[in-house]
């Protein structure tokens, strides 16, 4: 156990995670089916459901990835949030309104609409397999802090006990209160998470002897490089943090990872309508541009209190930064005092709860609506018009949850190894992964939305072309053969327009009957 650690840091460390349990448990006594389970009644207010979405957009990847990312380079990261906001207008008045309107549980039920069950259950497995890998590698960032707080060091079987801890109390609350549950500790850890890091950024601030005016001079020109820069212009579409990224390929990356993924869009279906769901997720992308430079900021203080001796003075620090993947929970670990440092472990674990759980609950709600009860309706030759009463009870969507809570924490354990191998800095790998289902999926749903045309064989081939196309543009693919290196961001940009022209391939489907449900009674 971590000596830098106090009874008084695990007291409020223990005491949060009570807390999001007791919520859990109280939330599940108003739990009747499934179809509450996964949707919630649709009556959360707008407002929870903006809180939920912005603290699962933030995870562990923000509160661990982003302040290493200013610490190393500069602010340019913040630019790709533009394309996100624009991204964010395009699903409210596009995305939201056919998708919540199909009253589906989740929102590949729509391909199911449009293209038949084949098409969704190959989207729903699809989004499985992506966001396994995605949220696995936000869990094992989140294992990097806490196992510094358990054990004080980041070795490979630390960071395997504590990936095992933090899924086991994901798990736990979830199973009890399903996408309610969800939200409403979301709206929690988001008020942690932000707390702790504006605490930290006050603090980190008064700890640095050097006056505010000094300390800009010194980011202005840090060995010739502008830490503060904000907008890069060139068009190197290796980096993914320029202007041109930001406002372009940033767009296509935001209708995907917001617009085609049940984790970030099941929420937005609880809402009122698709008007109150919209404007949620509008607003959660608006407001999650100041939580993220609250995050950059602090990596730009850790830069001066770690590297910038000659400002620091005599109170420079005697720890030695050798992962930088490490110097946030490093700086919290050793030199935050006791009760903030318990505080600031509390947000790194409300920033990693706010994404595992709502990936689990959108993946046993893929489980069951999309590849379950499909199976057992045509294991029992029911119609398509009988397939939401082949969803099961209560129980087993619980045990659903439970069982994608166990197969995510392997996954995370695997992304302890995939990071290590690739020598990525840890938000390029988290996000770079989530291509391989959401640059497909996008192709397909916009060719269902937008055109008339495609079936079931074509949304198999526009899937399986684009997972084998984001592979071939992975760093060890083409562009170590070509020596042409790609951003992730630019990786959507050159594959889902693929996917949408394959999808168009295939001939127009015939009306599927599986017909809408009044979106009212859901």
């Amino acid at each position: 156990m971590s000596p830098h650690f106090s009874f008084l840091d695990w007291s409020v460390v223990a005491g949060y995670m009570l807390v999001v349990l007791a919520i859990g448990a109280w939330i599940s006594r108003k739990q009747s089916d499934s179809r509450y389970f996964f949707l919630g009644g649709r009556t959360i207010p707008a407002w929870a459901v903006a809180c939920s979405v912005i603290a699962t957009a933030i995870s562990a990847a923000t509160f661990i990835g982003v302040p290493q990312v200013a610490f190393e380079g500069d602010l340019t990261y913040l630019i790709t949030n533009l394309g996100s906001v624009i991204a964010a207008f395009i699903i409210a008045f596009l995305f939201v309104p056919p998708i919540y309107n199909a009253g589906t549980i989740t929102i590949y039920g729509y391909l199911g609409q449009r293209y038949g069950t084949g098409a969704k259950s190959a989207a729903g497995i699809m989004f499985l397999l992506g966001r396994l890998l995605s949220s696995g590698a936000r869990l094992f960032m989140a294992a990097i802090g806490f196992a510094m707080m358990l054990s004080g060091d980041t070795t490979q079987n630390e960071l395997i006990f504590a990936v095992i801890i933090l899924g086991i109390v994901g798990t736990l609350y979830t199973i009890f209160g399903g996408i309610r549950a969800v939200i409403w500790t979301d709206v929690l850890q988001l008020f942690v998470f932000t707390a702790a890091a504006l605490f930290v950024l006050v603090y980190l601030w008064r700890i640095i002897p050097a006056s505010g005016q000094d300390i800009l001079a010194a980011l202005r020109n840090s060995g010739g490089v502008n830490k503060l820069r904000v907008v890069n212009t060139s068009f190197n579409i290796s980096n993914p943090f320029t202007l041109w990224s930001g406002l372009f390929a940033m767009t296509i990356v935001g209708i995907s990872t917001h617009g085609v993924d049940q984790d970030m869009l099941q929420r937005v279906m609880t809402a009122k309508s698709p008007l109150h769901g919209g404007w949620a997720l509008i607003s959660s992308m608006i407001l999650t541009i100041p939580v993220v430079l609250l995050f950059l900021v602090i990596g730009l203080l850790l830069f001066v209190f770690y590297q910038r001796p000659d400002l620091m003075g005599a109170a420079a620090p005697q720890d030695i930064i050798e992962d930088t993947r490490r110097v946030f929970p490093q700086f919290v670990l050793h030199h935050l005092p006791t009760g903030l440092r318990g505080l600031t472990m509390a947000g790194l674990f409300a920033s990693a709860m706010s994404t595992f759980d709502s990936a689990i609950t959108a993946m046993a709600s893929c489980l069951i609506a999309d590849v379950y009860a499909p199976w057992h309706s045509r294991r029992k030759g029911t119609t398509a018009s009988d397939r939401d009463e082949a969803l099961p009870d209560l129980q087993h969507s619980r045990l659903a949850v439970g069982f994608m809570g166990a197969l995510l924490t392997a996954f995370a354990v695997g992304a302890i190894y995939m990071q290590e191998s690739g020598g990525q800095t840890l938000i390029d790998f988290a996000l770079g992964v989530m291509a391989f289902a959401l640059a497909p999926l996008l192709g397909v749903f916009c060719a269902a939305l937008f055109t008339r045309r495609g079936n079931s064989r074509s949304v198999y081939a526009a899937l399986g072309i684009g997972i084998f196309a984001v592979l071939l543009l992975q760093p060890y693919m083409l562009p170590a053969i070509t020596g042409v290196k790609i951003g992730w961001t630019w990786v959507w940009v050159f594959v889902s327009p693929v996917c949408f022209l394959v999808c168009l391939l295939g001939a127009p489907a015939k009306p599927s009957k599986e017909m809408p449900h009044d979106a009212r009674s859901v």
